[in-house]
C-alpha cells in the first residue's frame, strides 16, 4: 500500500490544530492491543491486525459512514469542534466535504455545550455528530448545535426532518441510524446546548431516542424517568428486527422493532454503554466503551476488546472512542473515531452499512 502524507493546518475553536498526517503508526505509552476473551474472535479479527492512524489533531471526529460508488468510496466524519465533515479517501489528500454542518449561525456565544480535548484545550460542541445513508444514498446529519436532524440533497440544500418534539425543541441530537424502509431512529442529547443540562435554552427536560416516520416525530424512550441513563450510540441489527440503545455508561439495551417501526420488550444487552455503537453481518455488537472497542456476540456474550492506544507525545492528545463505521467495498474495515484521531483496522467479517442494499 502507498503511504499517503496529509499535512494540513487549521484553526478550531482558537487552537491550532496541524498536521493532519496519512497512514502512521502512533509512538505510545500504551500500545495498541487485541484481547481475545473467546475463541470466536478469532473469526472476526486476526491477532495480528494493525491499527492505522488516517489522522490526528482534529478537534473532536465524530460519527464515521462510509459511502461507497462503484469498486470506489470514502469515509465521511464529523468534525464537532471544527463544525466540519470531512471526506478522507484512500487515493485524494484529506478534504472538507462541508462546512457548517452542525451550525449554521453566527452567534457562537449562546450556543454548544463546552469540552475538553488534547492537550486539555476547551472547545465548543459546535458542529455535526451523527451520519448515516438513507436508501438512496442520501447523506443525514445530526446537525447538533442546530439542534435538528437534516437530509442533505444532492445539490447541497439541507432538508429539515426534524428539530423538535411535543413543541419543545432537541438539545443536541446525536447518533443516528437508518432503516431500509425509511424509517430513521435517533439520540438527543444535551451537548446542542451552551452550558448542557443546566442550559436557560434546554429545550426538552430530558434526553431520549425517537423516530422519524413518515413527517412524523415518536419519542421511543430515554432518561425522563431514568435519571443517568441518557441515549447515546444507536445502531440496528442486519435483519432490522432489533435496535440497540446505549443507556449512559451502564448499559447497553436492546429493543424488538415492531411492524410499525415503534420499538418494545427492552432487555439488559451489555453492562455498558458510553458512545458509539456498530453491528457486523454476523450480528455481533461493537460498542465504544471509553478508549477501547468491545465486541460482543448477538446473544450477549463478550468476545473481545481492541484497546485503543494511549500516546504520551506532548501535547496530550484525546484519544477516546467516539464512533465506529464500516468501510471498504467490502465493508470488513473497522474505522474509527477517536476524539483528536481517526483509526481503520481489517476484519475477517463484513459490517453492515448504511445506504443502499447491495
Amino acid at each position: 500500500m502507498k503511504k499517503l502524507v496529509v499535512t494540513r493546518s487549521l484553526v478550531v475553536a482558537g487552537c491550532l490544530l496541524a498536521s493532519v498526517r496519512g497512514l502512521t503508526q502512533v509512538a505510545a505509552e500504551r500500545p495498541f492491543k487485541i484481547v481475545a476473551l473467546d475463541p470466536a474472535l478469532g473469526d472476526i479479527i486476526g491477532p495480528d491486525a494493525s491499527l492505522e492512524t488516517l489522522g490526528d489533531h482534529f478537534g473532536l471526529t465524530e460519527g464515521p459512514v462510509w459511502v461507497q460508488h462503484g469498486d470506489d468510496g470514502y469515509l465521511l466524519f464529523s468534525d464537532n469542534a471544527g463544525n466540519e465533515i470531512y471526506k478522507w479517501s484512500p487515493y485524494a489528500p484529506l478534504s472538507v466535504f462541508l462546512q457548517k454542518s452542525g451550525y449554521t449561525g453566527n452567534d457562537r456565544d449562546h450556543v454548544g455545550a463546552q469540552t475538553v480535548t488534547g492537550g486539555g484545550v476547551a472547545i465548543l460542541l459546535i458542529g455535526s455528530n451523527g451520519l448515516t445513508l438513507d436508501s438512496r444514498g442520501r447523506l443525514i446529519i445530526t446537525a447538533m448545535t442546530d439542534r435538528t436532524v437534516v437530509r442533505l440533497e444532492t445539490d447541497g440544500t439541507r432538508t429539515l426532518l426534524a428539530d423538535r418534539y411535543d413543541g419543545k425543541r432537541f438539545n443536541g441530537p446525536n447518533d443516528i441510524v437508518a432503516k431500509s424502509d425509511g424509517a430513521i431512529y435517533f439520540t438527543d442529547s444535551i451537548w446542542g446546548v451552551r452550558d448542557a443540562d443546566k442550559g436557560s435554552d434546554r429545550g426538552l427536560p430530558y434526553s431520549g431516542f425517537f423516530l422519524i416516520k413518515d413527517g412524523k416525530v415518536t419519542l421511543l424512550g430515554g432518561d425522563k424517568d431514568n435519571p443517568g441513563n441518557a441515549p447515546n450510540g444507536i445502531a440496528l441489527s442486519p435483519d432490522e428486527k432489533l435496535l440497540y440503545v446505549t443507556a449512559g455508561v451502564s448499559k447497553t439495551i436492546r429493543y424488538d422493532v415492531l411492524p410499525d417501526d415503534t420499538v418494545a420488550n427492552p432487555v439488559k444487552f451489555l453492562d455498558a454503554g458510553n458512545d458509539g455503537i456498530k453491528v457486523d453481518l454476523k450480528g455481533n455488537v461493537y460498542s465504544i466503551v471509553r478508549n477501547e472497542v468491545w465486541i460482543t456476540s448477538p446473544e450477549g456474550r463478550r468476545l473481545g476488546t481492541l484497546e485503543l492506544p494511549a500516546v504520551a507525545s506532548e501535547p496530550r492528545p484525546r484519544i477516546v472512542g467516539t464512533n465506529l463505521a464500516f468501510g471498504d467495498a467490502d465493508s470488513k474495515t473497522l474505522y474509527i473515531t477517536a476524539c483528536t484521531h481517526l483509526f481503520r483496522i481489517r476484519l475477517r467479517v463484513a459490517g453492515v452499512r448504511p445506504g443502499p442494499r447491495r
